[in-house]
């Protein structure tokens, strides 16, 4: 009879064992399974094209703070936007992609609603997303640069430089952007190289000073009034500010890649803000 509990014993310790085995394999198969918070971004905003509903799963459902002027809060105001697209119409293709702590920034060829060009900015809660902004501006075909609004460097390096790099754009804003010092501009821009993605503005330093210098003439001065966040991963650098373009209120979102030191190539978009009666959610375009 002891020798019949002792097996018993032994056999459901065994049991136990295996089982305990089988569950730890099961942990580590889930741990393995679970992806980066920026291929959730990636696929996400995919599905605007494929129609894949799964990615929406990345969503809070019980909290999804929008900040897009156009589109209501919530996920319902995020299908809603889906639905008022023309069928076959949409594209998204997600050029770069990085992070910042809980925020992860993807700059994105689209077309939605017609070709745009993008920036979405996405703030995430325990690997699920809670927050969303972006900044649109439409394509076109050609540029003064020759270079497209989204083309140019792709690779995401010098993690260890993310501090400086994040603090070289903040002097930057603050010298030039912001007038503080803009005889400073040689010591955040590169005179030997800087590859420009704005439509309106060549190549290189005389590129910009002669874009700034035609709207000024024309009485229509780029203004940055408010920078509003900087966030950065490695090389690259998205500031979010707000202005004075063309003579209209504007959000400016501002890509820089910075090597050695020094900004050698800039990507953005500008977009036009709706004033907050007219806007379908009371987050503010701002409000970081």
């Amino acid at each position: 009879m002891k020798n019949l509990v002792f097996a018993i014993v032994i056999g459901a310790t065994a049991i136990a064992c295996n089982q305990k085995k089988v569950e730890n394999k099961t942990i580590k198969k889930v741990e393995k399974m679970e992806i980066s918070n920026t291929q959730k971004v990636t696929e996400l905003l995919k599905s605007i094209e494929t129609g894949a509903q799964e990615p929406a799963g990345y969503i809070n459902p019980n909290k999804y703070i929008q900040h897009n002027q156009g589109v209501a809060d919530g996920l319902a105001g995020f299908g809603a936007l889906l639905q008022q697209i023309p069928a076959g119409t949409a594209k998204a293709n997600t050029v770069r992609v990085f992070e910042d702590g809980d925020f992860v920034i993807a700059h994105t060829d689209y077309n939605f609603f017609g070709p745009k060009v993008g920036f979405d900015i996405f703030r995430f809660e325990n690997g699920a997303i809670v927050e969303h902004w972006d900044n649109l501006q439409e394509k076109v075909t050609q540029t003064a640069s020759g270079r497209t609004q989204i083309d140019g460097f792709t690779e995401i390096t010098d993690l260890d430089k993310t501090v400086a790099n994040k603090t070289l754009v903040k002097n930057l804003l603050t010298d030039v952007f912001f007038g503080a010092n803009p005889t400073k501009i040689t010591d955040y821009i590169s005179t030997e190289k800087y590859d420009q993605h704005n439509p309106n503005v060549k190549d290189g330093l005389a590129g910009l000073g002669e874009a700034l210098a035609s709207l000024a003439k024309a009485g229509m001065p780029m203004v940055y009034e408010k920078n509003h966040t900087i966030l950065g991963q490695g090389n690259f650098v998205l500031s979010v500010s707000e202005g004075i373009f063309l003579k209209e209120k504007v959000s400016f979102y501002d890509l820089f890649r910075i090597e050695n030191g020094k900004v050698v190539e800039h990507w953005d978009t500008i977009e036009k803000l709706i004033p907050a009666a007219e806007a379908k959610n009371k987050n503010g375009k701002f409000n970081f």
